[in-house]
C-alpha cells in the first residue's frame, strides 16, 4: 500500500494555506482600492431585485468577495436605503459573482501554470504597500495578493500529485444519488473549516486535475461548497436585526434551493457535454466544472427572481420585527460601516422628527395632521438613537462623515427639547389651542407644521426649512407685540398676575417649540447636503 510522504502533506496544506491567505489579502486590497465607490455604485444601480442581481454579480466578481456585497446588502436594507427584496437581488447575484474565483484558478492556474510568473508581481506588491499609500498602497496589497493565490494552486497541485494512486474516485462515495448527498455534505463541512468556498472549489479543482477524482464528484463537492457559504452568514446573524436575520437566512434557503436542484442537473449536464463534444468532459474536466458551477447558480438566479416580492414576503412572516417602529433600522452591524450607521441613525431621527410634529399638532387640536403617540415610547426611541450616535466612531479628518455626526447630534438635542415641549400638553399647549388672541400664532404652527410633514416626505429637505424658519420668524414678530399686549393689560388690571403668566408661559411654549422644529430642519437639510457629497 502506497504511503504519502510528510512533506507531500505539507505542501497540499501549505499550498491551501496561501491560497486562502492571497484570497484575503487579494480581497481586503480590492475593497481598499474601491472605496465607497463600489458600494455607493451597488445602492445607485440596484432599482429591482434584477438590476440587484446584476450589480450584485458584477461587484463580487470585481472584489473577489461575496460576503462583501452581502454585508453591504445588509446594511442598505439595515439602514432604509433599499427596500428587502431589492437587497435579495444582490445577494443572489453576488452567488453567481463569486464563481468568478473558479475561473481564475481553472484558466490562469492550471492552463497558464503562472505560479513562478506571478513571483515578481509578489515583490512589486509589497514595495508598493510599504513605500506608498492610499490607493497606490491598495493596488500593491491586491497585486500581492493576486500572486499567492497563484504560488498557493502551484504548491497545492504539487502536493496533490503525491496522493495520486492514493485518493482515487474509488474511496470516495459512489456516484449514485446517496454518494452524492455525502459528497454534498463533505463540501458543507469542508467550506465551514476554511471559511472559504473559493479555498474548497481550489482544492477540488486540483484533484480533479490530479484524476484523484471524477466530475461527478468534483461536481457535488462544489455544490455542497456552495450551500456551505451560506452557514457563516447564518451564524452570523444570530441575534442581530430583523433585517440582518431575514437575509441571512435567505441566503441559506436559497442556496439550499439552487443546491438542491445542481443534484438533479449534474447527470443531464454531464449527457449534454458528451452529445456536444464526445470524450472531451474529463479533458477539460477544470473549465466543465466551474462552467458547471457558474451555470446553475445563473439558473437559481433565473428562476427566483419573478417570486422575490413572495420570497420577501415569506421571510418577513417568518422572521417578524420585534424592535420599536423607531429604532428598528438602528442595527449594531452597522456600526463596523460608518456611512451606512449614520444613514441608519439619520432615517430613525427623521421617522421621530415626523412623529413629534404630529403629536404636536395633536395636542394643539389638529385631527388632520396631528396623531397622537406614546411619549414614553418616543422617549425611549430618542434615547436609543442618541445612545447608537454615540457608539459611531469616527475620524476627524473623515470631514463628510463628521460633519453628518455632528448635524445628527444637534438634531437629536433639539428633538429632546421639542419632546419636553410635547410633554406640557396640559399647562401650556392647551392654553395655546384654547386662547382667542393666540389664533393667528396657532394657526401658523399647525399649518407650518403640516406643510414640513409633506416636504419631508416627499424629501424636499429645503423647502422644510423655509417652512419652518418663515414660521419661526412669524412667531417672534408676534410674540414682541404679544407681551408687550399683556404687560398692558396687567398694568391696567384688565388680567391679574395669574392669568398674564399663562399667558407669558403660552408665548414662550410657541416660541421655544417653532425654535427647535427650525434648527431641525436646518440640521437635517444639512445631513442631506453632506450625505449627497
Amino acid at each position: 500500500m502506497e504511503t504519502v510522504s510528510v512533506l507531500t502533506i505539507l505542501n497540499a496544506l501549505g499550498g491551501l494555506g496561501i491560497f486562502l491567505l492571497g484570497m484575503i489579502i487579494m480581497t481586503d486590497g480590492l475593497r481598499s482600492l474601491a472605496g465607497d465607490s463600489m458600494r455607493n455604485a451597488l445602492m445607485r444601480f440596484t432599482k429591482s431585485p434584477l438590476s440587484g442581481a446584476l450589480t450584485g454579480a458584477i461587484t463580487t466578481a470585481i472584489l473577489q468577495s461575496s460576503s462583501a456585497t452581502t454585508v453591504a446588502a445588509v446594511g442598505f436594507v439595515g439602514a432604509g436605503l433599499l427596500a428587502f427584496p431589492e437587497a435579495l437581488g444582490i445577494i443572489f447575484g453576488a452567488n453567481i459573482g463569486t464563481t468568478i474565483t473558479g475561473w481564475m484558478v481553472a484558466l490562469l492556474g492550471f492552463k497558464l501554470h503562472l505560479g513562478t510568473i506571478v513571483l515578481p508581481f509578489i515583490l512589486l506588491g509589497t514595495i508598493l504597500k510599504l513605500f506608498f499609500r492610499d490607493k497606490i498602497a491598495s493596488f500593491g496589497y491586491a497585486l500581492a495578493g493576486f500572486g499567492l493565490i497563484f504560488v498557493g494552486i502551484t504548491l497545492l497541485q504539487e502536493g496533490m500529485s503525491g496522493f495520486e494512486g492514493i485518493i482515487t474516485p474509488e474511496n470516495l462515495p459512489s456516484d449514485s444519488l446517496a454518494g452524492r448527498l455525502k459528497l454534498v455534505v463533505l463540501g458543507i463541512i469542508a467550506t465551514f473549516i476554511t471559511q472559504s468556498s473559493s479555498a474548497g472549489i481550489a482544492a477540488t479543482l486540483t484533484a480533479l486535475y490530479g484524476n484523484a477524482i471524477n466530475f461527478e464528484q468534483a461536481a457535488a463537492l462544489v455544490i455542497g461548497m456552495d450551500v456551505g457559504t451560506t452557514v457563516t452568514a447564518a451564524m452570523a446573524s444570530i441575534g442581530g436585526s430583523a433585517n440582518v436575520r431575514r437575509t441571512g437566512f435567505s441566503h441559506v434557503i436559497y442556496n439550499l434551493f439552487t443546491g438542491m436542484m445542481a443534484i438533479f442537473l449534474i447527470t443531464p449536464y454531464t449527457y449534454l457535454w458528451e452529445t456536444a463534444a464526445p470524450n472531451t468532459l474529463m479533458q477539460n474536466a477544470e473549465i466543465a466544472l466551474v462552467a458547471f458551477h457558474t451555470s446553475f447558480n445563473i439558473l437559481g438566479v433565473l428562476i427566483i427572481l419573478p417570486f422575490t416580492h413572495q420570497f420577501a414576503h415569506m421571510m418577513k412572516k417568518i422572521i417578524p420585527s420585534k424592535k420599536p417602529k423607531f429604532t428598528e433600522k438602528l442595527d449594531k452591524s452597522l456600526l463596523e460601516e460608518p456611512t451606512l450607521a449614520l444613514e441608519a441613525a439619520r432615517i430613525s431621527a427623521q421617522d421621530e422628527f415626523i412623529a413629534l410634529l404630529q403629536h404636536t399638532n395633536f395636542i394643539l387640536g389638529d385631527l388632520q395632521y396631528g396623531k397622537k403617540l406614546d411619549l414614553l415610547l418616543l422617549q425611549s426611541a430618542l434615547n436609543k438613537t442618541q445612545n447608537y450616535v454615540d457608539m459611531i466612531e469616527l475620524k476627524k479628518k473623515e470631514a463628510t462623515k463628521w460633519k453628518l455626526l455632528m448635524a445628527l447630534m444637534h438634531i437629536l438635542d433639539h428633538e429632546q427639547r421639542l419632546h419636553e415641549r410635547c410633554e406640557e400638553e396640559e399647562y401650556r399647549a392647551k392654553h395655546v389651542q384654547k386662547s382667542p388672541d393666540l389664533k393667528k400664532a396657532h394657526d401658523s404652527l399647525v399649518n407650518s407644521n403640516a406643510q414640513i410633514i409633506t416636504a419631508i416626505n416627499s424629501k424636499e429637505f429645503s423647502k422644510a426649512r423655509k417652512t419652518a424658519e418663515k414660521n419661526e420668524k412669524e412667531i417672534m414678530e408676534f410674540m414682541k407685540h404679544y407681551r408687550d399686549m399683556i404687560v398692558e393689560e396687567i398694568a391696567n388690571d384688565q388680567i391679574d398676575i395669574h392669568t398674564g403668566t399663562k399667558k407669558f408661559e403660552a408665548i414662550r411654549w410657541l416660541t421655544r417649540v417653532s425654535h427647535h422644529i427650525a434648527r431641525i430642519t436646518y440640521y437635517m437639510e444639512q445631513t442631506i447636503l453632506e450625505t449627497a457629497k
